[in-house]
């Protein structure tokens, strides 16, 4: 694997398999998680993805599987190895209820006994750029927060919002049906919103896959099936965002791009279409700039990942 795809993939993938078209039971997510914490391509996990009215759950279902002194047997010769489980919590009931699960949750995993874990930063879709201040001015110092906002319109006043503040932008990829996905010259304003703005973003949805193709939406017999983008394709595009190297419409095509041998990983950069960016650079803009994605698999942006050759 080149030094340059590692740098793309280090802790990209917040595993969402609470979400669709997954929607697994909860038992099941978090033994999943667990498994690929201490799995040969940990490096490339994230955060567990939880709603808020479902941390209790999670804590009940997981506290055995956390690092810690009551870790089960299978995982307990790891679990001084394996630092706490960080979560992030879509707020999904009204923001006061939400930080007060947050921080009953905290205190619970703060303990060894209970399993080592913390709620660090929560997910809030917002439809109103209002909506952003209201938040910020309420949000604790150590929760970090992710505003989804809407792409369908100019997006550049929600950025703004969230510009000079420690906050992030958040954008939906995709979903379960055709409709659910932005375009390619939606996401690239996104992209470039932001870091015009130097405001940090995550991804989600529909991003299961490296390079753009069509597949199936759900895990469904008979399933839907569209085009659906790539995680490749949007996070080197916004790293040559980033560091200068793309206009709007080639950041368009770069995220219309279905030949995984236009992309280019080495030791040394990546690159497409003539654009390349180095490997500490990458390196910083994953690390300052485009944060993560949520997946409901961690299995698929792997294993497509090693078929391509790329790990």
């Amino acid at each position: 694997m080149s030094k340059s795809f590692r740098a793309l993939m280090t802790g990209l993938v917040d595993y969402a398999g609470l979400f669709p078209p997954a929607k697994l039971e909860m038992a099941k997510a978090a033994e999943n998680f667990a498994r690929d914490s201490m799995g040969a391509h940990a490096w490339a996990q994230g955060r567990f993805i939880c709603p808020a009215t479902r941390l209790d759950e999670l804590s009940e279902h997981a506290a055995s599987l956390m690092p810690g002194t009551h870790a089960t047997s299978g995982y307990r010769e790891h679990a001084d190895m394996v630092e706490p489980w960080r979560v992030s919590v879509v707020c999904d009931t009204e923001l006061g209820a939400a930080l007060d699960a947050i921080d009953a949750f905290n205190a619970r995993h703060s303990e060894e006994q209970n399993g080592r874990a913390q709620a660090d930063s929560i997910e809030i879709r917002v439809q109103k750029v209002g909506a952003i201040d209201e938040a910020l001015d309420v949000l604790p110092e150590d929760v970090f927060p992710y505003f989804e906002v809407p792409v369908e319109g100019d997006c550049r006043g929600f950025v703004t919002a969230v510009a000079g503040n420690s906050a992030a932008a958040k954008i939906r990829c995709g979903g379960i049906t055709p409709d659910a996905f932005p375009t390619s010259a939606q996401v690239a304003a996104f992209i470039h919103a932001c870091a015009d703005a130097q405001v940090p973003f995550k991804a989600t949805a529909g991003l299961h896959h490296p390079v753009r193709a069509e597949y199936p939406l759900t895990y469904e017999a008979n399933p839907p099936r569209g085009v659906m983008h790539g995680y490749v394709n949007v996070f080197l595009a916004a790293a040559l965002v980033s560091r200068g190297g793309l206009e709007r419409e080639r950041t368009a095509q770069l995220l219309e791009e279905t030949d995984a041998a236009a992309f280019e990983f080495t030791d040394e950069h990546a690159s497409w279409g003539g654009a390349s960016v180095d490997l500490a650079a990458l390196a910083e803009v994953r690390e300052r700039f485009a944060l993560s994605y949520g997946s409901c698999s961690f299995e698929e942006p792997v294993g497509d990942a090693k078929r391509l050759g790329w790990m």
